[in-house]
């Protein structure tokens, strides 16, 4: 049977490979995205997404995520949850409500309490610190103050033919408070059928929204097209359009993969992203806007991986 995993980001790695082991083994679609998505929420370095990720303008961490189901297109989400520690597992259990699936808020965070979800300060002293020198720079240099908005998105297929699709971040570093992007919201954000496939995003979520790129990617792969060709034609068509009509198109990425773990990807960025089935180990690749509305993919380099991680793990003064 066909199984897979495709995710956003050098990041997501880690929680691919074990992701990948999991499905080898018969796990479902879900609990494989799940384990995916917490290894980056837990990992305190990876500063747009969880544990360690960077604050609004007030200092408070709000985090993003979103859950679908391709079997039943049941989806739960959260908006601007509070210092609980996974908020993709929030996402999940709320996608089994049906009524009540999208919290936001204080309203998210009671929820995740009352439902015993673990409570953690998701705010590290390197965020924090990382924050202060951002608003030092600000007053400073006159400098913009946002900076940042890298989503963990996951579509994952297991061997019984089940999809799903999931997203964490904690969003744009600076918004105001209250702000949400794509990442919780159904279309813009992620998308799956089982009967097709799913395509999750990750970039400016203002722009974003301003597509629904990741339902207009499973619409198309419903029409016969590969993933990859599904993905160049919806993302750059996209770009064109709304630097012509809006002025300008602010950075995104999408990843794509279909019911028999085919996958593609589009980006106007450049853009790493990990991914497997079970025709192929897991790897990570990075990928460039190409001409005439294509994709150029290509094997990360050891190179790349070490400048990698030296500078997320680099000493903050």
């Amino acid at each position: 049977m066909n199984y897979g995993t495709i995710a956003t980001w050098r990041m997501a790695h880690d929680g691919i490979v074990a992701a990948m082991e999991q499905l080898k083994s018969g796990a479902s679609a879900g609990d494989a995205l799940e384990t995916t998505v917490k290894s980056v929420e837990d990992y305190p370095y990876y500063k747009s997404v969880g544990f360690g990720g960077l604050p609004n303008a007030k200092g408070i961490l709000e985090m993003d995520a979103a859950f679908m189901d391709g079997d039943t297109f049941q989806i739960g989400a959260v908006a601007g949850i509070v210092d609980i520690k996974n908020p993709i597992s929030v996402a999940r259990k709320l996608s089994h409500e049906k009524f009540n699936s999208f919290l936001i808020g204080d309203g998210a965070t009671q929820y995740a309490i009352e439902h015993g979800f673990e409570e953690k300060e998701m705010l590290t002293d390197r965020a924090k610190k990382i924050w202060q020198n951002r608003l030092d720079d600000m007053k400073k240099h006159n400098l913009s103050p946002y900076d940042g908005h890298d989503t963990v998105g996951v579509v994952t297929l297991d061997t019984h033919g089940s999809m799903t699709a999931g997203t964490s971040s904690s969003g744009l570093f600076m918004k105001r408070p209250g702000r949400v992007g794509d990442s919780p919201l159904s279309g813009s954000g992620f998308y799956v059928d089982s009967e097709v496939g799913g395509a999750a995003a990750t970039g400016l979520g203002e722009d974003l929204m301003k597509g629904i790129l990741s339902y207009e990617i499973v619409r198309k792969m419903k029409e016969g097209l590969s993933p990859q060709e599904a993905c160049d034609q919806t993302v750059y068509s996209f770009h064109d359009t709304l630097t012509k009509r809006y002025g300008k198109a602010g950075a995104f990425s999408l990843v794509a993969m279909n019911n028999t773990g085919e996958w593609g990807v589009a980006t106007n960025v450049e853009f790493t992203f990990s991914v497997g089935n079970d025709k192929e180990e897991s790897a990570i690749f990075i990928a460039n806007m190409g001409e005439n509305h294509t994709t150029v993919i290509e094997p990360i380099t050891q190179e790349w991986l070490d400048a990698y991680e030296k500078r997320i793990k680099a000493p903050i003064e």
